[in-house]
């Protein structure tokens, strides 16, 4: 099949008058001339641009239950905890049907955004009363039923939580997300086993936290992990209290224990990672781990600004996600990397040629090459081989008048608005065509249903 749009981003590089040409299985064969392809084989996407589908490295989808209802201060000003609270409330109060219908509705919303490929990152386990169900992966299973319902990529992040923190007693909002030790790798691997062969569905382990994960469990996992070949995650100083209690513990930051233990490399991608020392810093560098910035929810929850310029000098790989789901626009998260250095630092262009990379060259891979492998994915750049994950946009919306070939990349990082997204595809097979999904309705019918009985629970 040949994809023919206007313009194009593939291989690295902006294109006039070419189209993306797929195999049978949905993979990239290369950019080619229309004519060198019979007229049955082309799809047309006049007025419109085609870029590699966008990544979104860190969700966790059930949170998109309570957005925009924890944006107040309570009594006694702790504004962290009046996010926590309703957090709780959401896990203790979804269904596995629910978190079906939940996801769905988040994963249709990310499509709608051009994001091909979520990485989950999946610690509801058990049913409400803190016992694990039947089968221990009937929640994972769900939110992964969703994303196959919806045509997304996903990558389930299975996550391990034992623990409120150092020296603290289990946290009765958490009790869904506890297991059992002895049940944490021998759950992950039955996981792994039933999505064996499912074309959109793969694995990674995730350690919470240093906080939610004692150290040798960690080990445990992270060993794992790598005799799989698995993607590896965890949140990582997101907050200096993290840090603090981390030093309490074991008497080092969160990111020098791991660095310590073997837990860095490079299937490992750290979550957050703000309050890092330059010591720190360097170490994730040298063991080639990526990060994962979240910008708009490390705003809503006042976690901190990342220091990406840092970061970058480094090399280290940045991938985005929408982590709380406050707000699902991974092109959102992408320029605001840029623009709080700019708020704090009062200077413009700061990622800009930085190694000779051009701004909007380097947040654009971000938002796609780095994700992709961040989650364990060859794909991102829509180079031969790589899947054909995409989306286009377009080029008559008002947010992108005027976007030309030289413009394509700076203008789709610094102005592409979800309005202007059309089409969206996973594996060469169009989700969202022309704009229309065709479960739309069912699924928005069916989150507000649940939305609605969230509301007077």
């Amino acid at each position: 099949m040949l994809f023919l749009p206007d313009l194009l981003l593939a291989e690295g590089r902006s294109w006039a008058g070419k189209g993306l040409l797929t195999d049978a299985g949905g993979k990239v064969m290369g950019v080619v001339d229309a004519a060198s392809v019979p007229e049955a084989q082309r799809v047309s996407m006049r007025g419109k641009a085609l870029l590699p589908g966008l990544a979104n490295a860190h969700s966790h989808s059930f949170q998109r239950l309570f957005r925009g209802r924890a944006e107040g201060r309570i009594s006694g000003g702790d504004t962290f905890w009046t996010w926590r609270e309703q957090m709780y409330r959401a896990a203790w109060f979804v269904a596995p049907q629910d978190l079906y219908d939940v996801a769905r509705a988040t994963f249709l919303e990310m499509l709608r955004s051009g994001i091909t490929v979520v990485g989950e990152f999946h610690y509801l386990h058990n049913a409400p009363s803190g016992k694990p169900y039947d089968d221990p992966n009937t929640m994972a299973l769900e939110v992964i039923r969703a994303a196959e319902s919806v045509g997304i990529r996903i990558c389930l992040l299975r996550s391990t939580y034992m623990r409120a923190g150092f020296g603290l007693e289990s946290h009765p909002g958490q009790r869904r997300f506890y297991e059992e030790a002895g049940n944490i790798l021998p759950n992950l691997d039955a996981l792994l086993k039933a999505v064996a062969g499912r074309p959109l569905v793969s694995m990674g382990a995730a350690p919470h936290s240093v906080r939610a994960v004692p150290l040798e469990r960690m080990k445990g996992i992270a060993a794992f992990a790598c005799e799989k070949k698995l993607p590896l995650h965890l949140h990582i100083s997101e907050q200096p209290a993290e840090n603090e209690a981390c030093i309490a513990e074991y008497g080092v930051t969160p990111v020098a224990l791991a660095a310590e233990h073997g837990i860095l490399g490079d299937r490992t991608t750290l979550v957050h990672s703000i309050h890092l020392t330059d010591a720190e810093f360097h170490q994730v560098a040298a063991s080639g781990s990526t990060i994962c910035s979240c910008p708009t929810t490390e705003r809503n929850l006042g976690d901190g600004i990342f220091p990406a310029d840092r970061v970058a000098r480094l090399k280290i790989p940045v991938a985005f996600g929408t982590d709380s789901q406050a707000q699902i626009d991974i092109l959102e998260d992408a320029r605001q990397n840029e623009y709080h250095l700019r708020l704090q630092q009062r200077e413009r262009g700061i990622l800009d040629n930085i190694h000779g990379e051009e701004i909007s060259a380097r947040l654009l891979r971000s938002a796609t090459a780095c994700g992709y492998r961040s989650l364990g994915i060859d794909g991102g750049s829509l180079a031969p081989g790589e899947p054909a994950d995409f989306f286009t946009v377009d080029l008559d919306d008002l947010a992108v008048l005027g976007m030309d070939r030289a413009s394509l990349a700076a203008q789709t990082v610094f102005s592409v608005g979800r309005s202007a997204i059309r089409d969206v595809a996973v594996q060469g097979c169009l989700a969202i065509s022309d704009g229309r999904h065709p479960l739309d309705h069912e699924i928005r019918t069916r989150y507000r249903e649940v939305q609605h009985r969230f509301l007077n629970h």
